[in-house]
């Protein structure tokens, strides 16, 4: 955690906000001589590839099984059309 006075932060704000999302550290703000706020990393994001890379070890053994049997077979294949996933 890194204390910091207001009056530093203003002067320094985008380094200081830079330090927060890239080297996830917390600031405290200090002004007369009190802490008046806490500024925190937000959560983490990724990608969508990232977000599906392990979906398969959440499923249980049956069920990755027969997904992986499912997404490999050539007749179910992605098609050019576009369709409405909410339509039965």
């Amino acid at each position: 955690m890194l204390s910091v006075t207001a009056t530093e932060l203003a002067r320094n704000f985008r380094t200081m906000l830079d330090r927060v999302e890239f080297k996830h550290e917390e600031l405290i703000v200090i002004r007369n001589n009190h802490e008046v706020a806490r500024i925190i990393p937000g959560p983490a994001t990724m990608t969508a590839l990232e977000a599906m890379a392990n979906i398969y070890r959440t499923l249980p053994d049956e069920a990755a099984s027969g997904w992986l049997k499912d997404s490999r077979r050539a007749e179910n294949g992605l098609k050019d059309e576009v369709r409405d996933p909410w339509a039965s």
